[in-house]
């Protein structure tokens, strides 16, 4: 038996090397002859979707424009970014604070953008970190990260962020079980079914987006990979895809691939609501880092929280149900109307489908085929609703258009399957470059997909774009699936490593209230300079601060003598500008940092411990002006123990005649 699977692994394994190595015979003539105008924007002229791509390894967010594919920004959000200074300036290095401290980066897999009522809204977007398990939510009024929560009793955040259909709540789940953080962790791997669990994490989001850990269910030792909630009839549950039902701890390739099935998790949220108002809940100690931004006072602050309420699934029996799913499950898709659940196992030769009236009948029924570490398990024919037969090889993702059909990635096959959700039967197949895992339908996991568009995110790129030595970016591509038939219009290169993505219609994020730029008056930044009358330089001990202003084309002061080697000196550099697009930036020599970019009406702090004495210039990095080059100042710095006293000019400071 054991000999049979390593063979069946090892086909399939030989399988992907043949696909990704292989150039399909269409691969040169595959793009529709009218593609070029289909995805034309032309100059000044905007484009009609906002497509926010996760970053994976670089831990970012970037935004691009559809269908012209046009980088528009990386949003920093879970890694430092020395372009912005995110990380690097005071203001903003309390939103990479943990529980472990301060960590400078993460892997950023998948986004979720608000909805109301089943719908995009544009407000806000939503993102997870898998490393050190987080989420965060980012302002799409300004695109910048504005809130943090980190996940505590938790490895590996992978199976988050997504949210509820009115963004009650936002969840995330263990890809990695372990003990619980207030357990004691110390305990020998191979007892990872007596010690190890999983952690379902229910995080509310209040009506201006605070993030608020309201509970986890304590689940058993597993893996879980991707969620998505209910929707119309569903809501009120979420669906979660895990694999590794074996509790292997060693060698997952084999040892967490023996069983034909693994589970689909259903979760009864709204029931787990009433069992915590019947106090059911068990708080216990976890240690996690709650981060937020305050644009009143351009700062961020970081607080430590210090317990989490729990509900233990395998003692509760009616808010989780196990749905068996063949074989290894990544993806875990809800279609549009709330009732089919797809289940995309990436070692199986079919794409279940299942049934939410099915799944209620049979929990009503009992039809339970035993239980898996106390909760009860489904019956695999009692929940399903049919099987999508030879779709195709390693399926792995599903969206939807609004129009009864689904879309799957065929990781193996390098190819994306179009098919009709109630019978089935597949439609169209079109082959991608190459091994494609997530894909995104603007909307497509929602109620009301804009099935107009679809980026399909490849992992291997090969001969795609010009070779740039061992590293490829990773290639996306856009198909029109407006019609009965797919067609390839685009391919162009990615930031990082994309998993999941999201698409919006452009006009509900311009049309949110977006910033343009900071009011100088509204700034209430502890050390904000709103004026170069108020520019100064302050010593307290060994701690300088520089209250400093910049405008085109001048910082304020511009000549700085009495710092010593070895204080702490702390520009606070205001930007005076009120102008959309014109913001400012510093750096000086030595500072082991990054710069800082201001945006107008801002005031940002960078941190610099001088080592050594002389003359240090700063200038401004962003090209504000004709006189750009111009928009500089020095810095005098003198031995410790100097006299030297602390002075300050802006042109003033001329050669004595």
């Amino acid at each position: 038996m054991k000999n049979k699977f390593l063979k069946s692994i090892f086909v399939v394994t030989l399988g992907c090397a043949l696909f990704v190595s292989c150039k399909p015979k269409d691969s040169t003539d595959a793009v529709e002859g009218d593609a070029a105008s289909k995805v034309y924007v032309a100059p000044g002229k905007y484009d009609e979707f906002y497509n926010f791509v996760s970053g994976g390894f670089s831990g970012q967010v970037s935004v691009y424009g559809l269908p012209s594919g046009r980088l528009l920004r990386v949003m920093p959000v879970f890694s430092e970014d020395p372009q912005s200074g995110y990380g690097y300036s005071e203001e903003t290095k309390p939103m990479l604070n943990t529980s472990h401290g301060y960590v400078p980066w993460d892997d950023q897999h998948h986004l979720d953008l608000s909805q109301t009522n089943g719908e995009v809204d544009g407000r806000w977007i939503f993102a997870n970190a898998n490393n050190t398990p987080r989420i965060a939510r980012i302002d799409l009024k300004t695109f910048k990260t504005a809130e943090i929560i980190e996940l505590p009793n938790c490895g590996g955040n992978h199976s988050s962020p997504f949210i509820t259909q009115n963004t009650e709540y936002v969840v995330g789940a263990s890809r990695f079980s372990v003990p619980a953080d207030n357990d004691n962790g110390d305990v020998p791997i191979n007892t990872y079914k007596k010690n190890f669990k999983g952690y379902l994490s229910f995080v509310k989001v209040g009506k201006e987006g605070e993030l608020d850990l309201a509970f986890q269910i304590v689940a058993p030792g597993v893996n879980f990979d991707l969620s998505h909630p209910g929707k119309k009839e569903s809501h009120g549950w979420f669906f979660f895809s895990c694999y590794n039902t074996e509790q292997a701890n060693t060698l997952l390739e084999v040892n967490a691939s023996k069983n034909d099935k693994d589970f689909i998790m259903a979760v009864n949220w709204k029931k787990a609501e009433e069992y915590i108002k019947a106090g059911k809940g068990k708080r216990i100690p976890a240690k996690y880092a709650h981060n937020t931004w305050d644009e009143k006072t351009q700062t961020a602050k970081s607080e430590i929280k210090n317990e989490v309420l729990t509900l233990d699934a395998s003692e509760l029996k009616d808010i989780c149900y196990m749905i068996p799913c063949p074989k290894s499950p990544h993806g875990c898709d809800i279609d549009p109307t709330g009732e089919y659940i797809v289940g995309s196992g990436k070692l199986a030769a079919l794409i279940p489908v299942f049934s939410f009236t099915k799944l209620k009948d049979a929990i009503a029924k009992k039809q339970f085929d035993g239980n898996y570490a106390g909760i009860p398990v489904v019956k695999y024919e009692a929940a399903l609703h049919g099987e999508v037969q030879k779709p195709g090889l390693g399926p792995l993702h599903t969206e939807f258009d609004g129009k009864g059909n689904a879309y799957t990635t065929m990781f193996v096959s390098s190819e994306v399957v179009k098919w009709n959700i109630k019978d089935l039967k597949v439609l169209d197949r079109k082959a991608t470059y190459y091994s494609p895992g997530h894909l995104m339908v603007p909307g497509g996991n929602t109620e009301k997909p804009f099935g107009k568009y679809m980026v399909v995110y490849n992992k291997i790129t090969k001969d795609r774009f010009l070779p740039t030595g061992p590293e490829l970016a990773q290639s996306a591509q856009l198909f029109d699936i407006s019609g009965d038939k797919m067609k390839l219009l685009l391919d162009y290169p990615t930031i990082g490593e994309p998993h999941y993505a999201q698409g919006i219609p452009a006009e509900k994020v311009i049309n949110n209230g977006q910033l343009k730029y900071y009011k100088i008056a509204e700034n209430s930044h502890a050390y904000a300079t709103k004026g170069e009358k108020e520019t100064k330089v302050v010593r307290e001990g060994n701690k300088v601060h520089i209250y400093m202003t910049c405008i085109r084309s001048h910082f304020a002061p511009d000549n700085i003598e009495g710092i010593r080697v070895g204080d702490e000196v702390y520009f606070h550099v205001t930007n005076l500008e009120q102008d959309w697009d014109v913001p400012h930036g510093f750096a000086i020599k030595g500072a082991n940092t990054a710069e800082l970019l201001i945006m107008p009406g801002e005031t940002l702090t960078l941190k610099w411990i001088p080592q050594k004495k002389g003359i240090f210039p700063f200038y401004c990095t962003d090209f504000c002006s004709a006189l750009h080059q111009e928009m500089q100042g020095y810095v005098r710095v003198s031995p410790a123990g100097s006299n030297v006293p602390i002075t300050y000019s802006v042109g003033t400071n001329l050669p004595k005649e």
